[in-house]
């Protein structure tokens, strides 16, 4: 159990039974009226976003996550395994729970895999990813102000939006939470 005045991003709650961690939180103190806590809130298992007020100091039961530094293996073609660094145990999870992390996940990768009472809840990718590019057309110069982009397909088989200037075969680094493109790897 916690206070809300305990609340910080990443803590998971147990709100009526399902899994809520916090994305964000503000203390707000009204001229009138006693304090709150303003709270978006995000469904571990389904990734629905919700806003949600507590009162200032209200008790809210927290859920135990354990955060563990896993190693992704390969897809078996049901589940995604992924081993575990210190036990070296080998631990299937289903592409719903993977999420859209698959999209740029490369066997080998070091991804951090959350648990609940030990079942995995989520992965998370390191923010910037390195990938090659294996496919990209010619990049045309047109009509426009500002810098143009073309599709470019990674070596995990993601569509991402790249500059002109790059060419099949080069890395770069994407932004994992949406897939923007950062730059180019460092060689």
């Amino acid at each position: 159990m916690a206070t809300t005045n305990d609340l910080k991003n990443g803590l998971v709650l147990n709100l009526d039974g399902q899994l809520w961690s916090v994305v964000n939180f503000q203390h707000v103190k009204p001229g009138k009226g006693g304090a709150f806590v303003r709270t978006t809130l995000k469904n571990v298992m389904t990734g629905k976003v919700v806003d949600k007020t507590f009162n200032a100091g209200v008790k809210v039961d927290t859920a135990t996550v354990d955060r563990r530094e896993m190693t992704y293996l390969y897809n078996d073609g049901t589940d995604y395994v992924f081993m575990d660094g210190e036990t070296f145990e080998q631990v299937p999870i289903p592409p719903e729970t993977v999420g859209d992390a698959a999209r740029f996940m490369l066997e080998n990768s070091e991804v951090q895999v959350s648990f609940h009472e030990n079942v995995p809840l989520f992965v998370e990718l390191p923010t910037t990813v390195e990938l090659t590019i294996t496919e990209t057309g010619p990049g045309v110069q047109g009509d426009r102000s500002t810098g143009g982009t073309k599709p470019a397909t990674l070596e995990t088989g993601t569509e991402v939006h790249v500059p002109l200037f790059l060419d099949t075969g080069e890395r770069i680094k994407i932004d994992s939470r949406d897939g923007r493109y950062l730059g180019r790897a460092a060689s």
